[in-house]
């Protein structure tokens, strides 16, 4: 069966093992070069998701504007329709900002419900075939966007339509990256690298914000067909090179932390290796990352998938779900709103540079999202490293609607730094502390926990991704200060969730110093 979960090599692999260096590496340094290649090919992978769906925050600006002082087409009649003749209907009326966003939650509710799914979904089939479909169809749907303004296309059921199915396959990318990258990366320092990967969410927003702006004011269709054509480019390529389990490839299986194991994992991975192998392979414990030649194997028939209610009974599961719903309420409001927003509170800037200047809340999320995984590293305290981000967000979000309109490097700035602390939280919930939990010493070590794990929380958070466009353009219409109280409103009700975890974090820190690893300490309360 094509999707069925085997651990088989892509081919592109297979010629590099054959001609490349890669047959002259010790197992330690093929082993580190195929955590490089996971951690490389994920990036590109979550960026391009971005990248392709970034564009339909640019294009609001063209297909609602105020067409004041621009001179009409020869024959164009705009008589009844005044100031909005520019506009691409059915985005001219005066609901247009509910128009707005509902196309945004079209794709995000869709979203949500696939990570639900998808995350299932992920678990049980090769998470290569998981991902290169999944990005073939979002570009292959992000082009149907685009096509609309060669097609002329005007009817609100199509966009509606196409982004819900975008959204379904969009909701591909973060459990099936997520977890190929906790099959190949163990807890120690997890919280720093999944910072620093972390990064491919604003990198992608960047990109797909310059690349839809470059084309925004001449041709809009393009914003969408460009980042069509790159996802669905890198989902080939991802298919001739990801490497999702390193059994695939004859490297062992990371060791996760947890409460204590009643199995060696090296000795467990060595017994695989004597199972595809027959007599060869050691059951010796240390040889923890050792490779051996790739041959094609089905899973390990002890390694089962579970359950979703039993994912949700994971102890910190539903307070970071719900707590990265209102962050991702926060961070989605800006993600499909900014760039609306810097248009229509500044006189000067036309539909490019507000697209363009957008970009610095992305810049800053980098920074912040890397520095929330270094912070949590260092005091192994996950839960109050996204509090101080939340309790500092929101004086941040007052004075940045109170004082960013006055412009220059001072605007910028506050941008910046808007940015910077609303991604904070984002960033560690959506990575490090996912991917400790998908390894919760409840499920014994089954990689394959990681899938669902992951889906609920991100697909809880994708649900406050859907409501805060949603409200948001209603809200503007009214006014902007409403949309930034309710970004403030959001910020507190994140931090209050994990006013629990916080308290259990503070007594595992100071009751049991032997414990370095917050969700390891989280586990050994409540495995008790």
């Amino acid at each position: 069966m094509l999707l069925e979960k085997i651990y088989d090599v892509p081919i592109g692999i297979r010629i590099l093992e054959k001609v490349s260096f890669l047959k002259n590496l010790s197992s330690v340094w093929k082993n580190r070069w195929h955590q490089f290649n996971i951690l490389f090919l994920t990036f590109l992978s979550y960026s391009s998701y971005h990248i392709s769906r970034k564009p339909t925050s640019v294009i609001k600006n063209v297909l609602n504007q105020n067409c004041t002082g621009l001179e009409p087409p020869p024959g164009l009649n705009i008589s009844g329709i005044g100031n909005t003749w520019c506009s691409w209907h059915p985005f001219d009326g005066q609901n247009a900002g509910t128009l707005l966003g509902a196309l945004d939650s079209a794709s995000l509710f869709s979203y949500a419900f696939g990570m639900y799914m998808m995350g299932l979904l992920g678990e049980r089939i090769n998470i290569r075939y998981f991902l290169s479909i999944g990005m073939m169809l979002s570009g292959f749907f992000a082009c149907l966007l685009g096509l609309a303004y060669w097609a002329n296309i005007h009817s609100l059921t199509y966009f509606l339509v196409v982004q819900i199915l975008a959204g379904l396959f969009q909701s591909t990318g973060w459990p099936g990256c997520v977890a190929a990258v906790g099959n190949w990366f163990g807890k120690n320092k997890r919280g720093l690298i999944m910072g620093i990967w972390r990064s491919h969410h604003s990198i992608g927003n960047i990109i797909g914000t310059l690349i839809a702006g470059a084309f925004v004011e001449e041709a809009w269709g393009l914003s969408f067909v460009v980042p069509a054509a790159i996802i669905f480019g890198l989902g080939l390529f991802l298919f001739l090179f990801l490497v999702p389990d390193p059994r695939a490839v004859g490297c062992d299986v990371p060791e996760h932390a947890g409460c204590l194991s009643q199995t060696n994992p090296t000795a467990e991975n060595a017994e695989f290796e004597n199972q595809r192998n027959g007599s060869m392979g050691s059951t010796t414990p240390g040889m923890n990352e050792q490779c051996e030649p790739p041959s094609e194997l089905k899973a390990d028939d002890e390694e089962k998938a579970i359950s979703f209610w039993r994912a949700v009974r994971i102890p910190g599961v539903v307070e970071y779900s719900f707590s990265l719903f209102f962050t991702k309420c926060i961070n989605y409001t800006f993600l499909y709103w900014l760039p609306r927003y810097l248009k229509d509170s500044s006189e000067t800037l036309g539909s490019q540079q507000a697209a363009d200047l957008s970009t610095l809340f992305d810049i800053g999320g980098i920074f912040g999202g890397v520095l929330a995984g270094l912070l949590s590293d260092l005091t192994g305290m996950s839960a109050f490293t996204c509090s101080g981000y939340f309790i500092l967000t929101i004086p941040a979000l007052f004075i940045y609607r109170e004082f960013g309109s006055v412009g220059g490097a001072f605007n910028m700035t506050l941008l910046f730094l808007v940015g910077f602390l609303a991604n904070g939280p984002y960033a560690l919930i959506t990575t490090a502390v996912s991917a400790d939990l998908g390894t919760h010493p409840e499920l014994k070590g089954s990689t394959r926990a990681l899938a669902t794990v992951t889906a609920i929380i991100d697909g809880t958070g994708s649900i406050g991704a859907a409501i805060g466009p949603l409200v948001a353009g209603p809200l503007s219409n009214l006014g902007w200060d409403y949309v930034f109280y309710a970004l403030m409103m959001a910020s507190a009700m994140g931090l209050l969730l994990l006013t629990r975890l916080m308290v259990n974090e503070a007594k595992a820190k100071y009751g049991n110093t032997n414990n370095p690893h917050p969700v390891t300490r989280l586990a050994m309360l409540n495995c008790s």
